[in-house]
């Protein structure tokens, strides 16, 4: 059963909108409403697991819940990478390097089970589990390397978005210029698109006195929410519109001796 969505462009731009959002909407939960780094990753992390069982137990492609599973490893990331950067004490760099050692921990599993690392292919419940795991993984690294580029590289919030969005042009240019896998650069892209969306994130949240546009966690969340609600809400009118294009019967050819005739 195939249960992922196709990957294109309108895929990517959701992508983003969704790890932008689970910074915001993660921020907005440990720090803003002050439940903590803690807390709030353990409220997340539950989430995640309400939302990934139901995605797993499902027979088919929806695109609510696939976006919703994809926004619950971005929260859940946002938390669960700065409580073990600053509650922890880890810092950007050394939290970075544990999520990525544990992120090839998981595909190390992926390639001893034989599951296709294509997407496109991935249709059975192990494949799809280790899809999930690595998503969840991948997003934590993501928000580390994010807040590394911002708080401790010295480019700001501005200055690490340009820096990934320009990586991820690279990663562009390499899938249509160079040999290498298209796999591989897929999950390049996928761990990218969530540094860019904490950067953007915190550029949209953070106050002005901090290099940010002082929209805050609330309203920066309701805007996010708001877009990836229509993008959403577009996925799911274009599947019923290609649903019903297949199940549609062909008009009758007429007979060629009554047309004759």
């Amino acid at each position: 059963m195939k249960k992922l969505p196709e990957i294109t462009l309108a895929f990517w731009v959701m992508k983003i909108a969704a790890t932008t959002l689970g910074e915001t909407a993660g921020d907005l939960l440990a720090q803003t409403m002050n439940v903590g780094y803690l807390v709030s990753s353990l409220i997340l992390i539950g989430f995640f697991f309400v939302s990934l069982v139901t995605q797993l137990r499902a027979d088919s492609f929806h695109p609510a819940l696939y976006w919703t599973v994809i926004l619950s490893t971005s929260t859940a990331g946002t938390t669960m990478s700065d409580f073990m950067n600053r509650t922890a004490g880890l810092g950007y760099a050394r939290g970075a390097l544990v999520l990525i050692t544990v992120l090839s921990a998981v595909f190390a599993v992926w390639k001893l089970t034989g599951q296709p690392f294509d997407v496109a292919r991935i249709s059975t419940f192990g494949g799809e589990t280790l899809y999930w795991t690595a998503i969840l993984f991948s997003n934590t690294l993501g928000t580390s390397l994010g807040d590394f580029l911002s708080d401790d590289s010295g480019l700001g919030y501005a200055g690490g978005a340009l820096l990934v969005g320009g990586l991820l042009l690279l990663t562009l240019v390499a899938k249509y210029r160079t040999p290498i896998s298209n796999t591989l650069l897929f999950w390049v892209a996928f761990v990218l698109t969530r540094p860019l969306g904490a950067t953007v994130g915190d550029f949209f949240s953070k106050p002005t006195a901090k290099g940010g546009l002082g929209c805050g966690t609330i309203g920066s969340s309701l805007v996010l929410a708001a877009v990836l609600g229509a993008l959403i809400a577009r996925t799911a009118w274009q599947q019923r519109n290609r649903a019903a294009a297949q199940v549609q019967p062909e008009p009758e050819r007429p007979d060629p001796v009554d047309a004759a005739l």
